[in-house]
């Protein structure tokens, strides 16, 4: 079952939460064909555990109630074949975007109103394990050429799907890093993160971070044209 762990701290549930996570994606992702034949549904209630030294494991719920931790979806393996593969994988992933939060939320109850605010700005910060497994992650990373300002766009291609390029490991966000190094956040002047939601203004081709100008993952799928705080106050000049 479930590995130790009792964090206090925002930092400290967040990097629980982020260990499970990873785990979650792995699970879904690099590791989907071992994960889709242990949901075998002719076997009892089944569950995914995401643990927070990044494994994760199918196996039977907790035998106490309550359980030492809030459960994960019950009985995942039991829809695995009258759907279609990639819409169970989907629905699964919904389920286990739900356990994360409500475990980081459950380390998180003896927190204050501002601490639990920054606890859910950095879990938001990251794309949902729906958003990787579905890859409907908003945009892109800030795309830096040294000979034209190349840049992802915040829209939606002609055939509707949101462009995507998710890194799923340290060494992709390593390089990432080293490539888009002097991206620096028009509004705050922070240097770029593999890690973080970013936004680009199509009107100045500035990058923002999404926490300085208030702008979620969700938001952005939304937006057909993003404005940046400092564009959207000169639409009234001459």
């Amino acid at each position: 079952m479930d590995i130790a762990s009792n964090p206090h701290t925002v930092e400290e549930i967040f990097k629980d939460y982020n260990s499970r996570r990873n785990a979650i994606v792995r699970a879904l992702t690099y590791d989907v064909d071992e994960f889709y034949n242990l949901c075998d549904p002719e076997k009892e209630n089944l569950c995914l555990y995401g643990h927070p030294n990044e494994t994760w494991e199918v196996t039977l719920p907790a035998e106490e109630v309550p359980p030492e931790l809030p459960e994960p979806a019950l009985g995942i393996n039991f829809a695995r074949d009258g759907m279609n593969r990639r819409d169970w994988l989907s629905l699964v992933a919904v389920h286990t975007d739900s356990w994360l939060l409500s475990v980081a939320y459950y380390f998180g109850a003896r927190l204050n109103r501002n601490e639990r605010k920054r606890l859910f700005s950095l879990i938001n910060d990251l794309p949902t394990v729906f958003e990787v497994v579905t890859e409907r992650k908003p945009i892109n990373k800030p795309s830096v050429d040294t000979g034209s300002k190349s840049r992802i766009s915040t829209k939606r291609s002609s055939e509707g799907q949101a462009k995507s390029n998710q890194r799923l490991n340290d060494e992709s966000y390593a390089e990432d890093d080293d490539e888009h190094g002097e991206t620096l956040c028009g509004s705050c002047g922070g240097n770029y993160s593999a890690d973080e939601f970013w936004i680009g203004c199509d009107i100045c081709e500035r990058w923002y971070h999404g926490k300085c100008v208030k702008i979620t993952p969700a938001k952005a799928e939304n937006i057909r044209q993003y404005k940046c705080p400092a564009c959207s106050t000169k639409k009234g000049r001459p």
